[in-house]
């Protein structure tokens, strides 16, 4: 069942409507754009929690943003070089990869706090120790959910090179995902919405570890995974309109969080989850919290430089400067 209280429904309810009718906050105030802005979001814990406000803007004409679901953080990324989206949320070391390279963006604000897991079906596996001389699967060398989990393996003593085998044999998330479900992989790295539709699959395979506490017991804080950014100029031009979009993506995160049923079945209508099921489960398990980044910036920092230690390249070679963060 839901769970609300009149005066929370009150307040998102005003939020979603200045969102919706321009972002105004008064008569006076010029900060409505002459031009459509647009949000380029990812299908997955992104866009979840934001299904509410998006559900908001697709709902009839008069309001200046448009929403745009995605598939990969390279499409994204292709955007922000084309200076073709205004708002885009893509993993936070991507974000420092990219304004390293001189893209005009900062970071507003950390939604996501750690959606991967580690796969499988033997039950014998409760410690770190015990995937020494197993074979798990992983994508995408070199990028995020790959460091991360060789970050763990060290910390738990574990050599990544030596004492495992890391197989990249599936290129996409969806090949992975697939592959955990036929039960073709002993163990594989995995992230939310994959995770719950292989659960729904194959009842023999279960979550063993979840990356983002595993990295909490290490460090003290948590995986600021993915970061929301925003355009330079448009920061500038139009500031109202920039602080009404984090209010009501803020209220979208606590209306998922409260009404997991309900976002749920947005969740399917627009196609980021195949099931009602698997978006529930998804929801439960995404870690959402929309946290400003202006008051976290050294957790920013500190999970940075760990990526800086183990790979440079994924964040452009070194720690973003002061101007990063808004």
């Amino acid at each position: 069942m839901s769970r609300t209280n009149v005066p929370g429904k009150l307040i998102l309810s005003l939020v979603f409507a200045m969102l919706l009718y321009g972002c105004r906050t008064s008569p006076q105030a010029d900060t409505t754009p002459t031009d459509t802005l647009i949000l380029a979001t990812l299908k997955g814990p992104s866009s979840m929690g934001m299904i509410r406000m998006i559900d908001s803007l697709s709902q009839g004409d008069g309001h200046s943003i448009e929403a745009k679901i995605l598939n990969e953080p390279l499409q994204v990324r292709k955007m922000m070089i084309e200076q073709s989206a205004d708002f885009v949320i893509l993993p936070t070391t991507m974000a420092a990869l990219l304004y390293n390279k001189g893209l005009e963006y900062q970071v507003v604000a950390i939604p996501v706090w750690g959606s991967l897991y580690l796969f499988g079906g033997d039950s014998t596996i409760t410690r770190w120790e015990n995937l020494r001389g197993r074979s798990i699967n992983l994508m995408a060398r070199g990028m995020t959910p790959d460091v991360l989990f060789r970050y763990l393996l060290k910390k738990n003593n574990i050599n990544p090179d030596r004492d495992v085998r890391l197989d990249y044999s599936f290129p996409t998330h969806i090949d992975l995902a697939n592959a955990v479900a036929a039960g073709r992989c002993e163990l594989a790295v995995i992230s939310e919405p994959m995770a719950s539709m292989v659960e729904e699959k194959n009842k023999s395979v279960h979550r063993l570890f979840c990356l983002s506490e595993e990295w909490e017991k290490l460090q003290g804080n948590q995986v600021v995974e993915t970061s929301f950014m925003v355009r330079r100029s448009v920061i500038k031009a139009y500031p109202e309109v920039v602080e009404q979009l984090l209010l009501s993506y803020e209220a979208s995160i606590n209306w998922v969080n409260f009404n997991p049923d309900s976002a749920a079945r947005l969740l399917v209508k627009y196609d980021i989850s195949p099931n009602y099921q698997v978006g529930l489960s998804s929801i439960q398990h995404a870690k959402l919290k929309f946290v400003r980044s202006k008051g976290i910036r050294t957790e920013i920092e500190e999970y940075l430089k760990i990526f800086k230690q183990m790979n440079p390249d994924i964040i452009g070679g070194r720690i973003p400067d002061e101007n990063f963060i808004y």
